[in-house]
C-alpha cells in the first residue's frame, strides 16, 4: 500500500481538460486585440470601400446607393485626368525615391565611421521626419517662390533665369519631390545605419587585409549585407510615393495639383473626386486602384529580388 501510494504520488499529474483548453486558447487571446483593431479599422474599411466602388454614391446623399457594377472603374479608366495623375505619381515617385535612398545610403555610410558627435548628427537626421508636413511644405513653397524665392535668387546668382516652380510641369514635380526627399532621407539613413552595424566587423577586416579600398569594401561588403534593408526601404518608399498627398496638396493649396494638373497625384485625384465633385463611388474606385497598384509594385519588386537571389545562389 505504501509503495503504491508513493508511486502514485510521484507520478506526473495530468492537467485537467479546462487547463488544457486554456493552454490552447491563451496564445490567441494575447494577439486578439491586434486582430480586432485590424478588422475594425483596416479590413472592414477596405472591404466596404470595394463594396461602395460598385455603386453610384454621392456625398450629399450617402444613403442613396445605385448599382453601377464596374461603371465607376470604366469611367475612371476613360478619364484623361486619371492617367495624368497616374503619370505624375510615377514621375514624382521616381524623382523622390531614387535620390532619397541614394543620399540616405551615403549619409549612413559616413555616420557608420567613428566621428565626433555621432549622436548629435543622428539626432539631426530625424529632425526633418519629426517636422510637420504642413509646416515643411509651406516653408518650401516660399523657398520655391517665383519672384522672391530663395531658390530662384541662388539660381540668379549662378546666372540662371527664374523658374516658375508652381506652373511648369517638370519644375513643380521637382519641387514637390524635393520636399519628400528632405523629409525622408534622414529616416532612411538611420535604417541603413542600423543595417550596417549588424554586418560583422570580421568581413571588413578580411577585406582590408586583402588590400581592398574603402570604396571596394562598400561595394563588396556593405551593399550585399544591406540587401534586405535596401529592399525594405524601396518597398516602403514605393508605397509612400503611391499614396503621396500632403506635400502636393499644400504646395500651392490646390486639390487639382496646379493649373494644368501638372503635379496632381492619385491621392489628390481621389480627394478631388470624393470631396470636390462629391462622387464617393468614384473615389472608392480610385482607392482600390491605388491598392491594387501597390500590390503589383510590391509583387514585381519581390519577384525581382527572388530572381536575383536565385541567380547568385546558382553562381
Amino acid at each position: 500500500m505504501t509503495l503504491t501510494a508513493t508511486a502514485q504520488k510521484g507520478a506526473p499529474v495530468k492537467p485537467s481538460a479546462a487547463r488544457r483548453a486554456w493552454r490552447t486558447v491563451s496564445p490567441y487571446t494575447y494577439i486578439a486585440p491586434f486582430f480586432t483593431l485590424f478588422a475594425a479599422f483596416g479590413l472592414f474599411p477596405l472591404l466596404y470601400t470595394a463594396y461602395v466602388s460598385l455603386y453610384r454614391v454621392e456625398l450629399q446623399t450617402p444613403g442613396d446607393m445605385r448599382w453601377r457594377g464596374l461603371g465607376n472603374y470604366t469611367a475612371l479608366f476613360t478619364d484623361e485626368l486619371f492617367w495624368t495623375a497616374l503619370r505624375n505619381t510615377f514621375t514624382i515617385g521616381v524623382l523622390s525615391t531614387v535620390p532619397q535612398l541614394v543620399m540616405a545610403l551615403g549619409l549612413a555610410h559616413l555616420l557608420n565611421y567613428r566621428l565626433r558627435g555621432r549622436t548629435f548628427f543622428r539626432t539631426v537626421m530625424l529632425l526633418p521626419y519629426a517636422t510637420s508636413v504642413a509646416a515643411a511644405t509651406l516653408v518650401f513653397a516660399q523657398l520655391f517662390g517665383r519672384d522672391f524665392g530663395l531658390v530662384n535668387y541662388l539660381l540668379g546668382v549662378a546666372g540662371v533665369g527664374p523658374v516658375d516652380w508652381q506652373t511648369g510641369t517638370l519644375a513643380s514635380q521637382i519641387a514637390v519631390s524635393t520636399i519628400v526627399v528632405w523629409r525622408w532621407t534622414g529616416y532612411n539613413a538611420l535604417i541603413y545605419l542600423a543595417g550596417m552595424q549588424s554586418i560583422p566587423a570580421e568581413l571588413y577586416e578580411a577585406a582590408e587585409m586583402d588590400g581592398a579600398s574603402r570604396w571596394r569594401q562598400f561595394v563588396h561588403v556593405t551593399l550585399p549585407g544591406l540587401r534586405p534593408t535596401i529592399v525594405f526601404t524601396t518597398v516602403v518608399s514605393t508605397i509612400g510615393a503611391t499614396q503621396l498627398f500632403g506635400e502636393p496638396l499644400l504646395f500651392e493649396g490646390s486639390v487639382s495639383g496646379g493649373i494644368s494638373h501638372q503635379y496632381q497625384t492619385l491621392g489628390l485625384y481621389l480627394y478631388e473626386q470624393g470631396w470636390g465633385f462629391f462622387h464617393l463611388g468614384r473615389a472608392a474606385a480610385v482607392a482600390w486602384v491605388m491598392f491594387l497598384l501597390i500590390l503589383v509594385l510590391v509583387g514585381v519588386n519581390a519577384l525581382f529580388v527572388r530572381r536575383r537571389s536565385r541567380k547568385e545562389a546558382g553562381r
